[in-house]
């Protein structure tokens, strides 16, 4: 079971890790849009490869599409923070009920 224990807490480890870089990925996609970048930048290719199978259903989710302003990557920052808060506790608190 220990074994298991240190599995979990690993994960959680990494899922908080990866959270945290997708959180630094929409951060400067954001900053991005602002300053209008080339297109065929492979950088700026990487980033929207990254983030829009994530940003487009949540751009059709909200109601405010015609502000003219993309909320969507704050809607996807809370969404990591809760993740942050709630599923990374979770698994190391589960981790440590195996240990």
């Amino acid at each position: 079971m220990f074994v298991l224990g240190n599995f979990f807490a690993a994960l959680a480890r990494i899922v908080e890790i990866a959270l945290t870089i997708y959180t630094w990925i929409i951060v400067i996609r954001a900053v991005l849009s602002w300053v209008n970048p080339d297109p065929y930048n492979p950088i700026v290719r990487l980033l929207y490869r990254v983030t829009e199978p994530v940003m487009a259903p949540v751009r059709r989710w909200i109601p405010w599409r015609g502000l003219g302003i993309d909320l969507s990557p704050i809607v996807i920052l809370l969404a990591i923070v809760f993740l942050q808060s709630f599923l990374v506790p979770s698994l190391m608190q589960f981790a440590y009920s195996l240990r």
